[in-house]
């Protein structure tokens, strides 16, 4: 069980709670901590003071005051009207994501929730009850008020949920909709009852954006590494050289993402008979696509390397409003729901991935082009009667173009919201979710080069590559046979795009990728 202490939530730790179902507890001290600002906001919901949130309207209704009879009303309010959420649901891992980021968040003790309303979330988290959760609707600003709505209405007894129970932690696969009250009867919880404040700390942060970002990060760092094994097996295939990928190259410019790159990349080719075929060849220089491998592919890490410490931050910030400071006693507003962290990160996550996927097409280009590779036309011994991949580069070159498509910056735009009191808002979520198919997408233009590399791999025969590559070539072979007839190369990409996603390909290079 991991315990969620507001502090110190790693993004690993919310990847198991995600993909593995890793079941989630409240640290004792943070326990201590939500108690201590709930008491603070219950002595406000008493007094005549105006607190915003707790005995106020919301947004531009902030200056109207609530009786207090009608406190609960108010939030009960609160949660209907703001999930206006359209479109796709969000996959179960990221609503799963979403959940125990809240709960951590609520964990620090600014928000002035209850312990009983804090430990209902984590029990449906834990019971696997995961709320239909609209993808669009949120701006990324006062948090992302719709995401939120939707999956706070579940622990009322209202909205809808996904409910699986069958505590198959590798599929969170999505099932029907049912009605959140059905849902929560089905694992034995109870509706709650929403005090003070309660729908508001409920749906006042980040969480949503910050969870897609997360497990975005999480794919396109696998990618980063899936791309040095896919550059070294075309290097090798293309009868490169491995000089460019020295250690004292790349310790003159020692960027930490590059000097990690050249590594991988020198240390797969190692030992490879192809390379020492062709090590007196008279050859100076390489192509761009295949010596600058590591300086591309290193500039695509540092920018990851950002953006991990920017989820990092996030995962275990307060993002209320207003915020409850337990020790003075004080509710104060401020602005921390607001995206733009998230946002940056977000669309630099989406351009720091572009440079892996339009340099691997090139790569793809060289080997299956005869006058670039010397080898057979598009890979296949009788071309012209056969096309051999001639398609799979031309999708790369497509999906290359999609992906150009997509990484427009949502960040550098904003829309007024809210009669004008939300007058600059993040667009985070949109940023989040563009980055997410964003690597998704270049995840098929690295497949399809390694399609087309252990093909070439195969052409060279009797030359055998590295054991490293030779290993990560008996992987993919094992799923997709040498191309020999003509064949749908489709269900070949989608192959090893799943080899990519589940670590397989790295599993494959006995650690031998960082």
């Amino acid at each position: 069980m991991i315990e969620l202490d507001g502090r110190s939530l790693t993004i690993e730790q919310l990847l198991a709670i995600a993909d593995d179902g890793e079941e989630v507890g409240l640290a004792v001290d943070a326990r201590e901590r939500v108690r201590a600002s709930r008491q603070v906001v219950e002595q406000h919901a008493r007094g005549d003071e105006p607190a915003y949130g707790i005995n106020t309207g919301f947004g531009s209704f902030a200056e109207i005051k609530i009786p207090s009879d009608a406190l609960e009303a108010l939030q009960l309010n609160l949660l209907r009207s703001h999930a206006a959420g359209l479109g796709d649901p969000l996959p179960a891992r990221s609503v799963r994501a979403t959940m125990a980021l809240r709960a951590n968040v609520l964990a620090k003790g600014f928000s002035g929730i209850s312990v009983e309303t804090l430990e209902a979330l984590i029990a449906l988290l834990n019971a696997r009850v995961h709320p239909y959760v609209p993808s669009r609707g949120s701006v990324g600003a006062s948090g992302d008020l719709a995401p939120l709505a939707h999956l706070a209405l579940v622990l009322i007894g209202e909205g809808e949920a996904i409910d699986d129970q069958r505590k198959d932690r590798k599929a969170l696969r999505s099932l029907r909709p049912v009605p959140g009250a059905q849902a929560l009867r089905r694992a034995g919880l109870r509706p709650i009852r929403l005090g003070a404040k309660e729908g508001l700390a409920l749906i006042n942060g980040t969480q949503p954006s910050t969870a897609v970002l997360a497990l975005a990060l999480a794919a396109a760092e696998q990618l980063a590494r899936a791309a040095d094994i896919a550059a070294a097996l075309t290097i090798d295939a293309l009868r490169g050289s491995i000089h460019p990928f020295e250690p004292r190259i790349h310790e003159a410019r020692p960027f930490a993402g590059q000097i990690t790159s050249a590594a991988n990349i020198e240390r797969l080719m190692r030992g490879s008979a192809i390379n020492q075929s062709h090590e007196l060849c008279g050859k100076v220089q390489d192509a761009y696509s295949l010596r600058c491998a590591a300086q591309v592919h290193g500039a695509s890490r540092e920018a990851l390397r950002f953006v991990r410490e920017t989820v990092a931050v996030d995962a275990n910030s307060a993002t209320d409003n207003p915020m409850v400071f337990a020790d003075t006693g004080e509710i104060v507003s401020g602005g921390n729901f607001h995206g733009a962290p998230i946002a940056i990160a977000a669309d630099l996550l989406a351009a720091a991935v572009v440079p892996l996927a339009t340099i691997s097409e090139r790569r793809t280009d060289r080997l299956v082009d005869p006058t670039l590779s010397g080898l057979p036309a598009f890979l296949t011994r009788e071309g012209g009667l056969r096309s051999g991949l001639m398609l799979a580069q031309m999708t790369a070159a497509a999906t290359e173009w999609r992906i150009q498509s997509l990484v427009h910056p949502a960040g550098v735009d904003t829309i007024p919201t809210s009669a004008n009191l939300e007058d600059h808002v993040s667009m985070s979520m949109t940023a989040a979710l563009k980055a997410e198919r964003v690597v998704a997408r270049a995840s098929e233009v690295v497949a399809i080069e390694i399609l087309c590399a252990c093909q070439a791999i195969d052409l060279l025969a009797p030359l055998v590559t590295s054991p490293a590559l030779a290993d990560v070539h008996r992987l993919v072979r094992s799923r997709v046979p040498m191309l020999e007839e003509d064949r749908a190369p489709s269900p070949d990409i989608v192959a090893i795009v799943e080899l990519i996603e589940t670590n397989a390909l790295e599993t494959a290079c006995a650690n031998r990728v960082k």
